[in-house]
């Protein structure tokens, strides 16, 4: 953020005039930003160098060496022992510590230690290294959580501290949104927390599930919580609470151990003169936050940001009040906690509002001026704001306050924020004098530099493409000869080249009389619509022609079906075997199936049985039935019994067919011994009515056709008896949605054992009483043996 000032009646400044571009300030912002993401790296890379460093003094300690041997003998260890220098620095250091975070890594690495993972001694002592380097506790957090609680599922951690109030201070955190973590900055004395019950009952507080407790907590609302207090020299200093994202059964002593001492790793930084430096609880500093939540006016409160030597760099915004409105419009979530050139890194492309709270702070002298020009970069364009400011020294801490110079400037902010998001630009012109206001966004929707004059109405033609004329030219009748509102679309050809599609809409301001004093009205840059509305109509166009393929499809499935597979095909009697079909298709087009069903019989005077399934619907079902169903037919001319069919048939769905798979059974029917052989690929077993009860038969074994390319299955008789009926079926028939397969075939087996009437009318029962929600094809063959004792004689 720049400022310019002035002091009571000397101000020079013009609120609302327009920012003088500075290139400087695009390259400012890109560097903070490159820095940004460099200072990132170079933390996330100082845990595991603060933990070989550890190691190297260990070495220099023992082997009375340099740091530089001490660096070779190290890598020379590591090679030599096959593990990660990583590794042997923790064992190192384990070692020379025998402290609890040695006892904890080394209990846990002998219950949970793998080859391919980060042992658990890398990692508290990784997370330790990352606490000793820190520097301040939102870092320490982070380096908790990285090496030494996300491995163990947690997915937040918050570290507090307590004040001698029994308050609770929010110092570090990682896992947590900044507006939730904003939120729960100050817990007051009194108020029911797992991280107040930690501190009251002076032990760690396991929660199953935090929705359950009551309790309300920082973070998501469910889930397990560990509160573990964090000691030192016999003072309870403040909480670590870690966060699982489910809840979570008792832990093991390791886990317990070790969250211990990652509590007692946080006591270090917590004792520490910097984390008292960093807590909210220094009484001047918690004045001045009282006196800036009593202001009516924005106000920000400020602590001196210090490097190594003790220098002053920057001031941390330690707080923001409830009256603060950010100038650039951002949440406060992205202002409270984060530095002042960070912030508004404008401010170092001239210095002055930095340079003026600098020299609040080192002279105490209060700076207040009447009048400023604050100017800060909202993507990558200027914004200017004018307000009042006063910046004033409280002990070690800073408070300023600005105000916005009245509402209608803070409108005008609003407003030029909605005309940047929606590609919005306003324009007012009035004819008889020629003069033509334009917003900032107008210049840039018409390719022209802010400088540049702006294009009136009536030369708007000259710049739209030659289609759109005659609509700008009926626009601007109405508009200007009969006085209306009036609104258009059209393409603009920019300077540059570029067409962009914009609609205009405006209206004349009229005197009493009905002259046009102005007009007054905008500009939308409505490209983006324009694309997406033709992206969707070729959608559309697409959709509409595979819903007609599609329809097709199914259309010639249907009728493929139909010829081959009637619903209800005449009855067979041969040889004092009876055999009955019934066939119900799916009620959708688009879920034709492939069930089939065939009974011929054969030269050898044997009778063909079989009902088959294929998986998945449309004209590839369909079409893959066909082929299964006549190679069978084909292939039982041969004289193989069932399990060698269904061996072949394999073959078939396997090479002879694109991805078919499908489930069958095969039977073979001796007329002169009423012996029934069959073999099963993967279908659901058949069904055998005897004497008013209903059995399912052992199922051999099968696997399904298509999924192996070589496989065979075992055949099994079937002795029947007159009077018999044997029931084989597709899926269709019993399977529902709400119950599992074993339930559905009790079902089934109870409605047969009541069958009464012919054996057609028993199918129909079967078939009209399916309580079947699948809606998928459905295929019912019975075989009923005849009451006559005699058997028919060979050929």
């Amino acid at each position: 953020m720049t400022e310019s000032d002035t002091r009571g009646s000397d101000s020079e400044a013009v609120p609302g005039a327009p920012a003088t571009p500075l290139p400087a300030i695009h390259r400012l912002a890109a560097t903070v930003e490159r820095l940004r993401r460099e200072i990132k790296q170079a933390e996330a890379n100082a845990d595991g160098r603060g933990l070989v460093e550890m190691a190297k003094g260990v070495l220099i300690e023992r082997l009375r060496c340099g740091p530089v041997q001490a660096a070779r003998q190290l890598d020379a260890l590591a090679e030599q022992a096959g593990v990660t220098l990583m590794e042997l620095a923790a064992d190192l250091v384990n070692q020379a510590a025998q402290d609890k975070v040695s006892a904890v890594a080394e209990e846990f690495l002998l219950r949970t230690a793998k080859p391919d993972k980060i042992s658990a001694a890398v990692r508290l002592r990784t997370a330790e290294s990352g606490l000793l380097a820190g520097g301040d506790t939102q870092r320490v957090a982070r380096s908790i959580f990285d090496h030494a609680l996300e491995p163990l599922g947690a997915t937040a951690v918050a570290i507090w501290s307590a004040g001698t109030d029994a308050s609770l201070s929010l110092l570090g955190f990682a896992g947590i949104d900044a507006h939730e973590a904003e939120r729960w900055r100050y817990v007051p004395p009194g108020v029911a927390t797992p991280a107040r019950q930690a501190l009251v009952q002076r032990t760690a507080v396991w929660i199953e599930d935090l929705s359950l407790s009551g309790l309300p907590s920082i973070g998501d609302r469910a889930g397990g919580r560990a509160a573990v207090p964090a000691g030192a020299g016999g003072k309870l200093l403040g909480v670590l609470e870690v966060c699982w994202p489910q809840p979570i059964g008792p832990q093991s002593s390791q886990v317990h151990r070790q969250l211990e001492a990652l509590a007692e790793l946080c006591a270090h930084i917590l004792e520490s003169d910097l984390a008292v430096a960093q807590s909210p609880e220094r009484e001047e500093v918690a004045d001045l936050v009282r006196l800036a939540e009593g202001l009516f006016d924005p106000a920000l409160v400020l602590l001196p940001a210090l490097d190594d030597n003790g220098e002053l760099v920057d001031f941390r915004i330690h707080h923001i009040n409830s009256c603060f409105v950010d100038p650039a419009g951002r949440p406060r979530s992205l202002i409270s906690g984060a530095l002042l050139l960070e912030v508004y890194p404008v401010a170092a492309a001239e210095g002055r509002l930095f340079e003026r709270t600098e020299h609040v702070f080192a002279t105490g002298e209060t700076f207040r001026a009447e009048r400023v020009v604050l100017t800060e970069l909202v993507d990558q364009v200027p914004l200017t704001v004018s307000s009042a400011l006063s910046i004033s020294r409280h002990g070690d801490a800073v408070l300023m306050v600005w105000r916005v110079e009245d509402e209608t400037m803070r409108l005008a902010a609003v407003l030029q924020h909605a005309q940047r998001l929606g590609r919005v630009g306003g324009f007012e012109e009035i004819p008889y004098t020629g003069e033509i206001t334009w917003s900032s966004q107008l210049f840039d929707l018409y390719g022209l530099a802010p400088a540049a004059d702006p294009i009136p109405l009536g030369h708007l033609p000259k710049h739209v493409h030659g289609d759109d004329i005659e609509a700008v030219h009926r626009f601007l009748r109405a508009l200007v000869r009969y006085g209306r509102p009036a609104a258009a679309a059209f393409r603009l050809i920019r300077p540059d080249g570029v067409t962009r599609h914009i609609r205009v809409i405006a209206e004349p301001v009229l005197d009493a009389a009905g002259h046009i004093l102005a007009i007054r009205g905008a500009y939308q840059d409505i490209s983006a619509q324009h694309w997406t509305e033709v992206a969707l109509s070729a959608t559309r166009d697409r959709l509409a022609d595979s819903e007609q393929h599609a329809a097709e499809q199914s259309r010639l499935a249907r009728q493929l079906q139909q010829a081959i597979m009637p619903a209800v095909r005449p009855s067979i009697d041969a040889f004092g075997l009876r055999i009955a079909v019934r066939y119900r298709p799916s009620e959708h087009e688009h879920l034709v199936g492939g069930d089939w069903y065939d009974a011929i019989v054969l030269p050898s005077k044997e009778i063909l049985v079989s009902v088959g399934d294929i998986t998945g619907h449309g004209i590839t079902a369909a079409t893959g039935m066909v082929v299964l169903r006549n190679a069978l037919r084909g292939l039982a001319a041969t004289g193989a019994g069932p399990a060698q069919l269904l061996t072949w048939l394999n073959l078939v769905a396997h090479h002879l067919t694109e991805n078919i798979y499908a489930t069958a059974i095969c039977g073979l029917y001796n007329p002169q011994t009423r012996v029934l052989r069959w073999a099963r690929a993967g279908h659901l077993p058949p069904v055998l009515v005897r004497g008013g009860r209903a059995s399912a038969l052992p199922l051999p074994t099968g696997m399904i056709l298509g999924a192996l390319a070589e496989t065979s299955y075992e055949e099994a008789e079937l002795q029947m008896e007159p009077e018999d009926i044997l029931l084989l079926y597709t899926d269709g028939l019993i399977e529902r949605r709400d119950r599992n397969l074993e339930d559905c075939e009790k079902q089934l087996l109870q409605v047969s054992a009541r069958f009464t009437g012919s054996l057609e009318d028993r199918l129909d029962v079967l078939l009209d009483g399916s309580d079947s929600n699948t809606d998928d094809d459905t295929c019912v063959v019975g075989i009923q043996v005849g009451p006559g004792p005699d058997l028919p004689s060979p050929g």
